[in-house]
């Protein structure tokens, strides 16, 4: 593709991981072996910006998953240290059903400035509409979104059905339903997710599974208004994402409201 396309659209990555330096390569390797994938690149700050800027990223949210209780806080407190020294960066901070003082922990991310809560079922071994689990959406709901990693053909705890389940006990929850709603499971996504109201969708690790007419047609069924582009870094390249999607045959108003427009307004950024 002309790198002179680049910089026709604003670009935000609405799903991006970090981590320490420390652990970021050993981290990566966990990831991939997890999900049977090569991952493009390691993940750490520092190469999530030089990965971004081919394509000229302007934001990304960053996040990471305290797979115990006792990661939260210090999880939380980097991720917040890297949003401060990077101001491209948006965070989402961490939670845990199993955590002895939830609205602490939700009470933290807000006092550290970050944006939203992410939540991994399957790292972090919970059903995602369990009673537990309703203890962190009872602390944010109408105040900050959740960003929920969706589907898994080999496990139970993040079936796309269960987010209509939440959605239906906490309708003014913003719920960002990771992977086009469903990692390997987007007819069930789209026979439960679509057309529900503050049910928003990013495009990560799933282009690489469909076919571009069913990318497309997902998009399509969910709304463009309702999905955001994203990477899931540094499990995808921003380069062959990007060309994914403008592959896809939406027009330039429609690439533009994907690529940054949508993002921008469900978190109120000017």
């Amino acid at each position: 593709m002309n790198p002179e396309i680049y910089g026709k659209y604003e670009i935000i990555d609405a799903h991006t991981h970090i981590f320490p330096e420390k652990i970021a390569e050993n981290a990566t390797v966990n990831i991939g072996k997890f999900y049977d994938l090569h991952m493009e690149s390691c993940g750490c700050s520092a190469k999530l910006i030089e990965s971004g800027s081919k394509i000229g990223v302007s934001k990304y949210l960053v996040c990471s998953t305290a797979t115990k209780p006792a990661q939260v806080q210090s999880i939380n407190s980097f991720i917040a240290s890297e949003c401060e020294a990077h101001s491209e960066f948006i965070g989402f901070g961490t939670a845990h059903p199993e955590s002895e003082d939830i609205e602490a922990d939700i009470n933290q991310i807000k006092m550290l400035g970050l944006r939203g809560v992410k939540l991994h079922p399957d790292f972090q071994l919970f059903d995602m509409d369990s009673r537990q689990a309703y203890k962190i959406y009872e602390q944010i709901e109408g105040i900050m979104p959740v960003l929920i990693h969706c589907g898994d053909s080999r496990y139970e705890y993040s079936a796309p059905k269960k987010i209509a389940n939440i959605h239906r006990d906490f309708p003014d929850l913003m719920i960002f339903s990771a992977h086009l709603g469903g990692y390997e499971r987007w007819d069930e996504a789209e026979e439960y997710l679509a057309g529900l109201e503050n049910v928003k969708f990013d495009t990560c690790s799933s282009f690489a599974f469909m076919s571009r007419e069913r990318a497309r047609e997902l998009i399509c069924k969910y709304g463009v208004e309702n999905c955001f582009f994203g990477t899931d870094f540094p499990m995808w390249s921003h380069q062959s994402e990007l060309e994914t999607l403008l592959s896809l045959g939406f027009t330039e108003e429609e690439n533009r409201r994907i690529l940054a427009e949508n993002f921008k307004e469900c978190m109120k950024i000017k």
